[in-house]
Formats: C-alpha cells, sequence, structure tokens
C-alpha cells in the first residue's frame, strides 16, 4: 500500500468525524469522533490489508489505530511487535481492542500474558490480566486458580483502575466457571467491594463480582 492509499483512509477518517461521538468518546477516555458502526462498515469494505494496516498504526491516530486493528492480520505479528504496539496504545478502546481482536488470537499470547500480567506498569499489567480472565474462562488447565486468587486478596483493592478493573475480571470468572472456588471468589469481592457502587444501566449485570458470579451462575443453572 503507497502513502497516498494511507492519506485517502485518514480523509475518509476525518469525513466521518462526529462532534456528538467525540464527546461520548471522550467520556471513556478516547480522543476520536468516528462512530464505531461507521469504523466497522469501513473496515468491512477495506477487507484485511496487513501492510496498509501497520502503516495506519504508525500514524499515531486514535480512529486510524481502531481501523487497524480491525483490517491486521492477528497471527502476523511477532511477540515484540504486539509489545511494542500494546505500550504505544494510549487510549482505552486501542488497548482494549488490540488485546481482544489481535493478541488473543496471536500464537505469541500465552507468553505475552505471563510477561505482561508482571510488567510493573499497571495499563500493561492489566492487558496481563485480561488474558487470564480469558484462559479461566475457555483454558484453566494448567492455571493455578487458587494462587491467582491470593493475588488479587491482595492486590486488587489498592490497583489502579484499569488493572483493578481487568483484576476483578478475572476474580469473577473464576467464580462464575470454576465452583469449587465460587465462594471465595464472591468472599473476597464482597470484602474488598471493588465496583459496588459501580453505576449500571437497567437489564445490565453490575460488574461487582459477588452479584455478577451469583447471576452468572444462576443462569448457567437454569433458574428463573
Amino acid at each position: 500500500m503507497t502513502e497516498t492509499t494511507v492519506a485517502e483512509v485518514l480523509a475518509e477518517l476525518a469525513a466521518l468525524e462526529d462532534p456528538k461521538a467525540r464527546e461520548v468518546n471522550r467520556r471513556h477516555g478516547d480522543d476520536h469522533g468516528v462512530h464505531l458502526g461507521k469504523l466497522r462498515a469501513l473496515a468491512k469494505r477495506l477487507r484485511t490489508q496487513q501492510e496498509l494496516a501497520c502503516r495506519l498504526w504508525a500514524t499515531d491516530d486514535t480512529a486510524a489505530r481502531l481501523l487497524a486493528i480491525l483490517i491486521c492480520r492477528p497471527k502476523a505479528f511477532g511477540r515484540a511487535e504486539l509489545d511494542a504496539m500494546l505500550r504505544e496504545a494510549r487510549t482505552p478502546k486501542v488497548h482494549d481492542w488490540l488485546v481482544n481482536y489481535v493478541v488473543k488470537k496471536n500464537p505469541h499470547s500465552e507468553e505475552l500474558r505471563l510477561a505482561w500480567s508482571a510488567d510493573p506498569d499497571p495499563v500493561v499489567a492489566s492487558a496481563g490480566w485480561a488474558l487470564t480472565a480469558e484462559r479461566v474462562t475457555k483454558r484453566p488447565e494448567g492455571l493455578d486458580l487458587a494462587g491467582l486468587l491470593d493475588v488479587i486478596e491482595a492486590e486488587m483493592g489498592d490497583a489502579p483502575d484499569r488493572l483493578q478493573w481487568s483484576m476483578n475480571e478475572c476474580l469473577a470468572r473464576i467464580g462464575i466457571e470454576h465452583a469449587g472456588h465460587r465462594a471465595r471468589a464472591i468472599e473476597i469481592g464482597e470484602r474488598l467491594g471493588v465496583l459496588r457502587d459501580y453505576p449500571t444501566s437497567p437489564g445490565c449485570t453490575s460488574p461487582f463480582a459477588p452479584v455478577w458470579i451469583t447471576e452468572m451462575a444462576r443462569r448457567q443453572q437454569g433458574s428463573p
């Protein structure tokens, strides 16, 4: 892909700028004004283009990076590339999409999970915990669930927001998916009180772990 093509894509993104979308995104810590539905429609039209994705990422523009994530080939990135990209991800949405849409599909995801979980940067560590939460749900074999609960119990209460959110998700997933650890997971959540008062829309489940765990366990059991 040529630089002209990148310029054309950036111009199209600029044309999609919506002040209302920018304000909504700003409240969530993101600095772009493109409605995500329109961004996905553009990605669908462009289809997978790895070289273009890399060039768009290099622009450091948030909307361009989100588009890059949607049109890239997740398995094409090396471990060092993904580590650098995560550390360059400046906004929550870019960070979350990179982890969920790219890293989780990459063959280096387990190595990165272990490395990031122990990283001193709490934003990087939050990515490691997000990957751990997925393993708890999909591939728990080999995980020390009791050990994870020990770490969560000791560290989640004082963790920075992004890291706390990912650790809380891991806590909830352990309680939801592994009945033998459910009572302890609920007890830890109750005692730490993380996200107890988080505003939740009607019809949505609270991210407060005891409520989340209890509701999802009820659904699994088919209770009314």
